[in-house]
């Protein structure tokens, strides 16, 4: 990686540089705790960008500690989309993120601004760039109607429903993956096709963009000090509370929401005797999904070499936010 240096020209926020009939979006993504968020606040400030959270948690309201979402103070006053449009007790899936995320890309490019999507859930990002698997949009109303079958009948059933309306579908999951269960179910009500008809290998298109994607790293021992202070500070600030909350407000209703990093590990103490032996085996617990993620994504972005690699802790905030505003530039002046 080349020493960062000061930009030619910086636009105004608000201004903007003359974007080219196919607009360009800037993607910072990275494993969780490596500084996202405080990084595409720089950048987006220096490129005059409106940001897009490509986390597939914090689209649900009320999961704010244990997704570390940023605070109304820390997003500076730059617009942020896909942030808690959706309750913990509702399902959201990937196709529904591409398409709400497209029309944020919309907005924020009518207005003359840059889009910068931020987050670490590949799959979301992988929509973006190259288009969601095939298949029709989510149905709200038809989603509802398949999560209360089951709960009142069990994903059991449902699963054996889906063998026998699909069963070469069926072979490629398991009963106890109830999302892709209820996904399954669902493309069948609303296209009136088996999934097994839609080539997995294929996708739709991705927004139409010319894209500058950034995989943010770091030393792994050094991230995985950084994770498990994180952990300590989403217990300080309050998570299991968040989480009691939560669960009043339906969140075990969602398997996705409920299973996320940190929620998962508290519910299960909060279900237990509470002991000091088990509050510390929850954030044993926490602290080792947290670091078993990071490194997935690690693995993830490995296989997917148009993220270029920035490792944060040989410049300064400031020079890495440099580093990507010159590649937005020369993106521009192409």
């Amino acid at each position: 990686m080349s020493k960062a240096v000061s930009p030619k020209k910086q636009p105004q926020r608000g201004v903007g540089l003359d974007i080219p009939e196919r607009p360009i979006a800037i993607v910072i993504t990275g494993p969780t705790g490596v500084g996202k968020t405080d990084l595409s606040i720089e950048v987006a400030k220096m490129v005059g960008g409106e940001i897009i959270s490509a986390d597939s948690m914090q689209v649900y309201r009320g999961m704010d500690i244990g997704t570390a979402k940023a605070t109304a103070s820390e997003r500076a006053g730059i617009p942020h989309y896909m942030l808690d449009i959706r309750p913990a007790s509702s399902s959201f899936d990937v196709s529904d993120f591409f398409y709400e995320a497209k029309r944020a890309f919309e907005l924020i490019v009518a207005k003359n601004r840059v889009p910068v999507i931020v987050g670490g859930t590949g799959f979301y990002l992988q929509a973006l760039i190259h288009g969601p698997p095939l298949g029709p949009p989510s149905d709200a109303q038809v989603r509802a109607d398949i999560e209360k079958e089951i709960e009142r009948f069990g994903i059991e059933a449902l699963y054996d429903r889906l063998t026998k309306l699909d069963p070469d579908y069926a072979k490629r999951i398991t009963a106890r993956d109830k999302r892709k269960v209820a996904r399954a179910l669902e493309i069948m009500a609303i296209s009136h096709k088996k999934v097994s008809a839609f080539d997995p290998r294929r996708y739709s298109d991705g927004l139409n963009a010319h894209f500058c994607p950034w995989f943010l790293c770091c030393e792994r021992e050094a991230l995985y000090r950084r994770i498990e202070e994180r952990c300590d500070e989403m217990l300080e600030r309050g998570l299991l509370a968040e989480i009691d909350r939560l669960e009043n407000e339906g969140l075990c209703r969602n398997t996705t929401a409920s299973q996320a990093i940190g929620y998962k590990q508290g519910l299960d103490y909060l279900h237990s005797e509470q002991t000091p032996e088990d509050y510390a085996a929850f954030v044993q617990a926490f602290k080792l999904a947290s670091r078993r993620y990071a490194k997935k994504q690690f693995t993830w972005f490995r296989r997917h070499p148009e993220f270029r690699w920035l490792d944060v802790d040989k410049y300064t905030k400031s020079q890495a936010a440099q580093i990507i505003y010159r590649d937005f530039e020369s993106a521009v002046s192409q």
